[in-house]
């Protein structure tokens, strides 16, 4: 569910019409729900509650929309955050989401990095290789802490919604294999400078079966089992995320009940507390992106470009993973007409879809690409000096933006140019 909804003054989110915000802000513009937001938390949370798992830590992904106002709507939910950059570790803790609550991950943390995130005193420190492990006891000899390390472990288990967010798999570059966990728990284990409190996985994004998960999370329960046999410590299994969201031409993916039943089946009796890492399932269907028609270019032979002012510099999904968004006018309207939907940047690849069925549409009409609230503004760029797409929260019947859309003085200044040239 979602609380973006037609009414009398067109698409509406929550008490404000879309064509509001257009007016007030420009476009194109992200649009986030607030009630949303926290309904979708909510109801992982509550499954997973429902499912018999006591105290889990749910640890928001933040590359999936990394805004500081949407962690915080989180964060006052109880949610942690996954990250994976120092940029990422510091947006949440700005939020205030307790250094407790967040969990470092990502394959090639720099020294900064790792001196910034136990100076911080994060949750833990996912290991992703043995060279990485090795870089992590210098750093916490060299401050003279204990890390807390968990080592995210490759399944080998193929899964995600495209091969580019798939994870699992042994040729994918994430995580120690299950070869080697063992004996990287066991040595970090009797390391001064580290303390293992756990093991990871994470297969993929887009997920829209459960067998791959419940196949990978079988593995990882055989490897805390097989750790506690040895007598070490495993305080937590961090099962990641990827649960699919309907992206409308997808199939259905399973409930977060359906999700939450069976890692309650597969965890069952395990003395370990569990983490995930839900992302897209939190947020893709809390945001839009709004646009507005340039003009329809119609071909003789027949095409019909509908062009807009969104471009993939603001939404790079379709370019980058063929991935689809339903395309709504704020206007319902009936008939159909035929559109290639592409956008102003000068690349082929700047096309959302081909031969796509909308209603008719006319220069100045207003367009949501729904489903946008993850993967859209978090990986926007200014590709061909096009400012960064501002973003908004919507909360009952108000809304403030939450992210600026810069000027081009503001972006020009960043550029500094040498007394020599």
């Amino acid at each position: 569910m979602n609380h973006f909804e037609y009414g009398p003054e067109g698409l509406t989110c929550e008490g404000v019409p879309l064509a509001r915000i257009a007016a007030e802000v420009g476009t194109p513009v992200y649009v986030y729900s607030r009630a949303t937001l926290e309904r979708h938390f909510t109801v992982f949370r509550d499954a997973l509650e429902l499912a018999g798992v006591a105290d889990p830590l749910i640890a928001y992904a933040v590359k999936a929309n990394s805004n500081v106002a949407v962690l915080k709507v989180l964060g006052e939910l109880g949610a942690g955050a996954d990250t994976v950059s120092e940029g990422e570790v510091r947006r949440a803790l700005a939020a205030g989401i307790p250094a407790e609550r967040i969990v470092f991950s990502g394959v090639g943390k720099a020294r900064r990095e790792i001196e910034f995130a136990l100076q911080a005193g994060v949750a833990e420190i996912n290991v992703e290789s043995e060279p990485e492990l090795n870089l992590i006891a210098a750093v916490a000899a060299e401050l003279g802490v204990r890390a807390k390390v968990a080592f995210r472990v490759n399944p080998d288990v193929a899964a995600g919604g495209h091969a580019k967010i798939a994870t699992g798999k042994a040729e994918n570059k994430f995580g120690v294999s299950f070869a080697e966990a063992a004996r990287l728990y066991a040595n970090a284990s009797n390391h001064a400078a580290l303390e293992p409190v756990g093991v990871a996985c994470h297969i993929g994004s887009q997920i829209t079966e459960l067998a791959p998960m419940r196949a990978a999370f079988s593995k990882m329960r055989g490897l805390v089992e097989q750790l506690l046999g040895e007598g070490l410590s495993v305080e937590r299994l961090d099962l990641g995320g990827g649960l699919g969201v309907p992206y409308f031409n997808h199939p259905e993916p399973p409930s977060p009940a359906d999700f939450a039943a069976m890692v309650g089946e597969v965890t069952a009796g395990l003395p370990v507390r569990l983490a995930f890492e839900p992302g897209r399932v939190i947020a893709a269907n809390a945001g839009v992106l709004v646009s507005e028609v340039i003009h329809i270019h119609a071909r003789p032979e027949g095409r019909k470009f509908l062009v807009i002012d969104a471009a993939m510099n603001d939404l790079v999904r379709p370019a980058m993973y063929d991935a689809f968004h339903d395309i709504r006018p704020l206007t319902r309207r009936d008939g159909e007409a035929v559109y290639d939907v592409v956008g102003p940047v000068c690349e082929t690849g700047d096309t959302f879809t081909r031969d796509r069925a909308l209603p008719p549409l006319a220069a100045g009409d207003l367009v949501a690409f729904m489903s946008a609230g993850a993967y859209g503004a978090a990986m926007a760029s200014e590709y061909n000096t096009r400012p960064l797409v501002p973003e908004v929260l919507v909360d009952g019947d108000r809304f403030a933006v939450i992210r600026a859309r810069p000027t081009y003085d503001e972006m020009l200044a960043r550029d500094l140019v040498p007394d020599w040239v």
